[in-house]
């Protein structure tokens, strides 16, 4: 790997760690207030498409950072389901 696939990868795994916090705060209070469905609905779509791609090129930081948004993106999306009214 190269520098550039070095961070990348490094920043696109720390990206991806942005819904967590999300899925964190909606499981801690039990609410979805505030959320749009379709927002993170349009990012789970955009999230696999660019994890097909990643697939399709081998590309591992591709690969890495669009797999841990799935799983972030996926918990809020479950929470969504779980916690709405």
């Amino acid at each position: 790997m190269d520098i550039l696939s070095i961070l990348t990868t490094i920043f696109g795994i720390a990206m991806s760690f942005g819904y967590y916090p999300q899925a964190y705060k909606i499981f801690k209070r039990k609410s979805v207030k505030d959320i749009s469905l379709f927002t993170f609905s349009i990012f789970f779509i955009g999230i696999v498409v660019w994890l097909i791609y990643g697939l399709n090129k081998i590309d591992w930081p591709i690969i890495i950072s669009n797999a841990t948004a799935l799983i972030g993106c996926g918990l809020v999306l479950g929470l969504y389901l779980v916690y709405k009214k």
